[in-house]
């Protein structure tokens, strides 16, 4: 173990979080996917930053670009705690036309070559590359340590998936050594893990590299006119085909509960985001946030403890397998299988089942909302039925293709002004 944290304390994180996430739709039309908030208080990039802090790196960079102010505000309130005279380090780096004044990031790789000179200033000896959308608990020491010990170019993150679901990634094709022998994008026909058939090996976008080998080819594919400067897209085959690329499995660095599955989510849909926030309202989740040991880290609001009140027939103050959040005060609402963040206030005779609403939301009297998304901020006008009649709400709100109807203020201001 020590030597592990020597490891640790020699590499850095490099979180890649300027991508829009446009399958969420109008969640992303503020905020960088990244910041979309998850789970009660957290944002989603908390995770990838927690897993970096939680197994020992201190030194961490996050590159941002589109409409990164909310995510660069939360890591600086949020965030703020790293000393630099301990030698840590959380560095946010915008593009900001570094190299020339015509080119913001043109891919994940060219990302981290805008910023050489920063990561050389570090000292380290192996970054971390991180995608800061994805909802998981890893130990990245553990990969590390298995990317020195095969003396491997790269080490890719990978998710063990059924073969017949792995078209929908980035499959690796490994040898019995978990040598890397082929990548393919979204494959129609997905090699099998050696001795399991039926599964297949799918990129999570988490690489490893020491960084006197990466930064060399960055600067080599900075040249190549033909290049899209990408990880997944250049970067990666090219090592497949002429370097040593290693799998490893996240079942082997998964922080779970023992006997529980490995968790691992992209919450890139309207679908995707409702289920697994609604899914932290199960009795047991797969995903355990009361780990003390493996806390996941975020800007925590100074807010009083959540209230219910009015006890009358109809008029009850309650929640029912939910999740309530700090602020919160619920009079006279029902609540039922629903994830409140932060100060949710809810008003008399109104009801919500399935029902996910991000931070200051109001719903006044008479409400009776169900399967929805409520963004920030949002005022649900008395009197307003939602999730009974998927025709009516298509006409003014976003109804997905499984059935959850994202609410946000444009639209009802949009609906209010046409009534």
């Amino acid at each position: 173990m020590a030597e592990t944290k020597r490891l640790t304390r020699r590499a850095m994180a490099f979180v890649l979080a300027g991508g829009r996430g446009s399958r969420l739709k109008e969640l992303t039309d503020r905020r960088v996917k990244p910041a979309v908030y998850f789970g009660g208080k957290t944002r989603i990039i908390d995770f990838a930053l927690s897993n970096a802090m939680n197994s020992g790196i201190r030194k961490i960079a996050i590159a941002t670009q589109y409409k990164a102010h909310s995510l660069i505000r939360h890591c600086q309130r949020g965030w703020n705690f790293f000393r630099a005279e301990r030698g840590e380090f959380l560095d946010i780096l915008p593009a900001s036309q570094r190299v020339d004044e015509e080119s913001w990031y043109r891919g994940t790789a060219d990302a981290v070559t805008q910023n050489i000179d920063i990561v050389d200033s570090y000292g380290v000896d192996y970054v971390v590359i991180l995608a800061g959308d994805h909802i998981y608990k890893m130990d990245y020491e553990i990969m590390l340590r298995e990317h020195v010990e095969n003396g491997a170019d790269v080490t890719i993150g990978c998710l063990t998936v059924p073969r017949k679901e792995a078209s929908a990634f980035g499959v690796m094709a490994v040898d019995d050594t978990g040598r890397i022998t082929s990548f393919l994008e979204k494959p129609k026909d997905p090699p099998a893990m050696p001795g399991q058939p039926d599964k297949a090996l799918a990129s999570m976008g988490i690489y490893v590299f020491n960084w006197a080998f990466l930064r060399d080819l960055l600067l080599r594919d900075a040249e190549d006119p033909d290049s899209s400067h990408d990880f997944g897209n250049d970067l990666i085959p090219e090592i497949v085909k002429n370097g040593k690329a290693m799998a490893h499995r996240f079942d082997d660095s998964c922080v779970r509960r023992e006997g529980a599955p490995a968790y691992w989510k992209d919450v890139g849909t309207v679908d995707a985001f409702w289920q697994a926030n609604i899914d932290l309202t199960d009795f047991t989740p797969e995903l355990n946030l009361w780990d003390r040991d493996w806390p996941i880290w975020t800007y925590s609001e100074s807010v009083p403890p959540a209230k219910f009140i009015h006890d009358e027939k109809g008029r009850r103050g309650l929640a029912v397998s939910s999740m309530v959040s700090g602020g919160c005060v619920i009079s006279g609402t029902e609540i039922r299988n629903s994830l409140l963040f932060t100060e949710v206030h809810t008003n008399s005779y109104a009801s919500l089942d399935h029902v996910v609403a991000l931070p200051y939301v109001t719903v006044h009297r008479h409400a009776k909302l169900s399967h929805a998304v409520i963004d920030r901020g949002v005022v649900i006008p008395e009197g307003l039925v939602v999730g009974e009649d998927p025709q009516e709400d298509a006409k003014w709100f976003r109804v997905s293709e499984g059935g959850v109807t994202l609410i946000t203020q444009d639209m009802l201001d949009k609906r209010a002004a046409a009534l």
